[in-house]
């Protein structure tokens, strides 16, 4: 994957993104001082096209901890915030709730272009997987 252009990124950001050369991750600190890494990792579960795995941490632990209950309330403001996006017609996205080991609801959510080449093979194996993953917790590390 390439790098993300950090000046284009920033012109358009509320807040100043960096990338951590050593580590490839990039981050930015909030308003309410939270420090949030992203990171872009190869997905090895989706095999029918490539595909990567979009990770938010909260790197120092303050405020919108998984374990406070909200994530599903997140998660339906980012479905609102995504059918809201002006592009949001060229895309599909299609999002499922996966119990961890620590009883903590996490949601997956799968954002494929409606003209990818592989489009069915796609979606089908992210519905397979959600159902495999949904009938047993997974490690939160996932």
């Amino acid at each position: 994957m390439n790098p993300l252009c950090l000046g284009h990124l920033n012109s358009v950001s509320p807040y100043k993104v960096k990338r951590d050369e050593a580590s490839g991750l990039y981050y930015f600190i909030t308003k309410n001082q939270v420090q949030l890494t992203i990171d872009f990792m190869d997905d090895d579960l989706i095999t029918t096209a490539e595909s990567y795995q979009f990770v938010i941490n909260n790197a120092n632990n303050q405020l919108c901890e998984t374990s406070d209950g909200k994530q599903k309330a997140r998660s339906r403001l980012f479905s609102y915030w995504f059918e809201t996006y002006a592009y949001a017609k060229l895309f599909t996205c299609m999002t499922t709730s996966l119990l961890d080991l620590e009883g903590v609801y996490n949601s997956a959510t799968l954002i494929i272009r409606n003209d990818h080449p592989n489009y069915r093979d796609v979606i089908a194996d992210f519905t397979n997987i959600s159902a495999v993953l949904s009938e047993k917790p997974i490690s939160p590390a996932l």
